[in-house]
């Protein structure tokens, strides 16, 4: 079922195994098991905790084809791939996305993008990125700081 599929996802992510993590979420659908959000944030985890971002992008694409309801883990997650990808604009793009689909971006949210635009040199985007989240009353971390 798909909560052992998630665990066993979620212990490959912690031993580093991204490739076996993937595996088993591919496997899924040959088992007639049908991944959920926890499930999709496990796997693109493993891929960003193993800089395989374009894994984790693929998996994102995947998992709006499914439709399958993201919440604010996965946006993070989303948002975690783009820091590691250098695409601080698609981080942008996600941050600012979630107030439409009625989810309140968090201090991981924030302090993935800001984090993604320091990456790329987006120093003028970083901050006004610290100083809208404040406005959001959102505490910053040391992350963010």
């Amino acid at each position: 079922d798909t909560i052992s599929y998630n665990s066993a996802i979620k212990a490959c992510e912690k031993g580093q195994q991204w490739q076996r993590a993937l595996s088993i979420f591919w496997s899924m659908s040959h088992a007639n098991v049908v991944p959920n959000v926890i499930t999709y944030c496990s796997a693109m985890t493993a891929c960003t905790k193993n800089g395989q971002w374009q894994q984790g992008l693929r998996l994102w694409g995947s998992m709006r084809k499914a439709k399958v309801q993201p919440d604010v883990i996965s946006y993070n997650s989303a948002i975690g791939l783009c820091e590691e990808g250098g695409l601080w604009h698609l981080a942008l793009t996600w941050l600012h996305g979630m107030p439409k689909v009625s989810l309140k971006p968090n201090v991981i949210s924030y302090s993935s993008a800001i984090n993604a635009c320091a990456k790329a040199a987006q120093w003028e985007n970083a901050l006004s990125l610290l100083v809208e989240q404040h406005g959001h009353g959102v505490q910053p971390n040391l992350i963010s700081h």
